[in-house]
């Protein structure tokens, strides 16, 4: 076997700049930042070997940052042979660390760690560090020095607490930089990210969308050939972007399925139908299931117990659908990179070598698939972060009322609803998260959002409404801001529009007589409650 299998993108496109992950919590922000220089990154485990980067032929390497330290007995390393191969490597944080003790230099505990912002004072402004202003704010996170650079290294910028805040061996085209440049408090990150893309890697602006959609059609069709493919359709900017980029691919092989498991929000069937058949003409199998997957979820409180079950079960109606519908040979599905990302339960895929974070949850198009299927996978859009998708779908002709609406997970209000799932629960949760839209809507910020929406918890509290005592339902608030779902910041909703919100699901909603606002952020907690 090739060593280059399972390293490609799933369009055939091999990586420009490959990241290797050493375990941060950043490594796909990198990722994320390189792509917005045009230029395609993937992110791999440190594991892989200098032979599969060889045939992956990158213009660069990235070393990411990481939690542990460098001279412990377990600490993470590469293949030491990497410094070899003449590829231009930018090692960050534990990366420029780890680069500097295999290459014969020391490393050490500091004295006084560095966290947050701090200003960088510029030592060298060319090559790495050009229009990097000198004093500029840059991104802290280290407990570890460098207290000896590897012969042929130079000092490019230093701060108040560590003398070699970035470093070079410009000969070898062997970069390190202590802090994060890929992070946002990084005034001038993106001006060294570019700077190591195009003048030390020489890239290409060639990712756009554009490019990705040529490619992926390409690659859909080389894949189906003359067969046909069954696209789980939900209404979402994934599932509606990949409806498009499908009917330009195959036209007519491509059948668009809707399941309604009974855990859309309100009005959301409806509009589906309304939209894709009445207004462009694609045809979608309409498929009534509410009552069979809310009889499977009786008595099941856990939340992954839930996802596996709603997984299975859309896959089951799939195949029995498809049996009168077709035949099928592949299944689609909008499963994009953060979902891959966040399903994996290793850190490494034995098969591949390809890099996967520890697991958090299992994503409706990931986890939930049961070992068994019957369908070949259709998933050109898993290497791709959730603003790419939305440039995709725009390009494809994509209204910007499905382009910019909220996410919504696949196993929908069933993971909104905390504990067990009922119709009761069901129906006041629908009428809450469409109160909580509508509201968001007319204050003019629901495109400033990320995502709101309600959550029921499985508790219920004392109240007081019309002089009588109630014991009804908590609604959670969830508003949140982020760019692509891998992080995620609450928003500061104004307190009018928190006030009319609760005061509209408190007098409208029946069997809820409390609202509270969720105030965290990811990490440490995920954007759904479940």
């Amino acid at each position: 076997m090739s060593a280059l299998a399972g390293l490609e993108g799933a369009d055939g496109r091999r990586p420009a700049i490959v990241i290797l992950d050493f375990g941060s919590q950043y490594s796909e922000l990198i990722a994320r930042r390189i792509r917005e220089t045009e230029v395609y990154s993937l992110v791999l485990s440190h594991t892989t070997t200098v032979e599969q980067l060889k045939e992956l032929s990158p213009r660069g390497i990235i070393l990411s940052g990481g939690p542990s330290s460098v001279y412990a007995a377990d600490a993470p390393v590469c293949d030491p042979a990497l410094w070899d191969l003449g590829i231009p490597v930018l090692g960050v944080c534990y990366g420029m660390q780890l680069m500097v003790q295999q290459l014969g230099g020391v490393v050490e505990a500091s004295e006084r760690g560095e966290y947050g912002k701090a200003p960088l004072f510029v030592d060298d402004p060319t090559d790495l560090l050009t229009n990097v202003e000198d004093g500029s704010t840059m991104w802290m996170s280290h407990g570890d020095s460098v207290q000896r650079l590897p012969d042929g290294f130079t000092r490019l910028a230093h701060t108040e607490n560590t003398p070699e805040a970035a470093i070079a061996h410009h000969g070898r085209k062997l970069y390190g930089v202590q802090f994060h440049p890929e992070v946002v408090h990084s005034a001038c990150g993106m001006a060294l990210i570019r700077n190591f893309v195009y003048h030390v890697c020489t890239c290409e602006p060639d990712w756009t969308t554009e490019a990705f959609i040529d490619e992926a059609i390409a690659a859909v069709r080389e894949q189906v050939g003359d067969k046909r493919v069954l696209l789980a359709l939900s209404g979402g900017v994934d599932s509606s972007t990949l409806a498009f980029l499908l009917q330009r691919a195959i036209g007519d092989q491509l059948t668009c399925m809707f399941i309604d498991q009974g855990f859309m929000r309100k009005g959301e069937p409806e509009f589906l139908v309304e939209f894709f058949d009445k207004r462009f003409h694609i045809n979608v199998q309409y498929i009534h299931a509410r009552e069979r997957f809310i009889n499977k979820l009786a008595g099941v409180t856990d939340p992954e117990e839930k996802r596996r079950i709603i997984g299975t079960e859309f896959i089951r109606v799939f195949e029995e659908e498809s049996k009168r519908l077709g035949p099928f040979d592949y299944l689609a599905q909008g499963t994009l990179y953060p979902d891959v990302i966040e399903s994996a339960g290793t850190n490494v895929d034995p098969k591949t070598g390809e890099r996967v974070a520890v697991k958090i949850k299992s994503h409706h198009n990931v986890g939930g698939l049961p070992k068994d299927l019957q369908f070949k996978l259709v998933e050109p859009l898993r290497r791709l972060f959730k603003d790419e998708v939305r440039k995709v779908g725009r390009t494809l002709g994509l209204p910007e009322e499905i382009v910019r609406r909220h996410p919504f997970p696949g196993p929908g209000l069933a993971i909104r609803i905390l504990g067990e799932v009922s119709e009761e629960k069901l129906d006041i949760l629908r009428d809450a998260d469409l109160i909580v839209r509508e509201e968001v809507r007319d204050a003019g910020l629901y495109h400033d959002i990320w995502q709101a929406f309600a959550v029921l918890l499985p508790v219920r509290s004392v109240g007081v409404m019309g002089d009588k005592r109630t014991y009804a339902y908590p609604i959670v608030l969830r508003c949140v801001g982020s760019e692509d779902g891998m992080t995620a910041d609450w928003s500061r909703l104004p307190y009018d529009l928190m006030e009319r919100i609760s005061n509209r699901i408190v007098n409208e909603v029946n069997g809820v007589n409390r609202v509270v606002y969720d105030i965290t952020s990811k990490p440490p907690g995920t954007i759904e409650w479940e």
